[in-house]
């Protein structure tokens, strides 16, 4: 039985994606190199910080809110007795600071890569396991929520079922062809899927 959703961060509860195309392009122009456009930006990310330069630069907030939808799911959730934990391939400080941004009172655990301290990033499944181990939960008591192949990885290395949503980074027909078979196309649609 599903005792805890597991989400993904950028792309899933959080559309990052206009801060992170801003923050790359300040990076990129402080070294001549030329510009990329959002769209671009959303093909790069997903992979963990170093790949985004993400620690070269401050975190944004300029644009970054949770999707619509989102807090009255989480919300509903945990009306429900459902615990809710975030893990990302962001910094874990990084990851920790906008879940209490965003979402106060509604996070029980949030993770993300901490390779100083051996926890690798997605898709290996150590911020997962973390998580687990914080609220005292195995694989078997929780399903997964992301937007990107690296998630349906994740989800496959954790020995856990991924709902893929298809608001995110990535499309559905992407998502299909790196092996996501169940979807959530609105953030009810999750809930929808936990009672069936």
């Amino acid at each position: 039985m599903i005792k805890n959703v597991i989400f993904d961060l950028d792309g899933t509860l959080l559309n990052t994606l206009e801060d992170l195309a801003i923050a790359t392009n300040y990076a990129l122009k402080q070294f001549n190199y030329p510009q990329r456009t959002i769209e671009e930006v959303r093909q790069f990310v997903g992979n963990g910080v170093a790949k985004l330069i993400e620690r070269a630069i401050p975190i944004m907030y300029d644009h970054t809110a949770p999707y619509e939808g989102i807090l009255p799911m989480l919300t509903e959730l945990k009306a429900k007795g459902y615990k809710i934990s975030v893990v990302s391939n962001k910094f874990d400080a990084a990851v920790k600071e906008l879940c209490k941004k965003y979402f106060p009172t509604l996070i029980d655990v949030a993770a993300g890569e901490n390779e100083a301290l051996g926890i690798k990033k997605k898709p290996a499944p150590d911020t997962v396991l973390k998580a687990l181990k914080e609220i005292n939960l195995k694989t078997c008591d929780a399903i997964y929520v992301g937007d990107s192949d690296v998630d349906i990885m994740t989800a496959k290395n954790s020995n856990m079922p991924c709902i893929s949503v298809t608001w995110g980074f990535r499309d559905k027909d992407f998502l299909i062809k790196n092996g996501g078979n169940l979807f959530a196309q609105t953030p009810s649609d999750i809930i929808k899927i936990l009672e069936n």
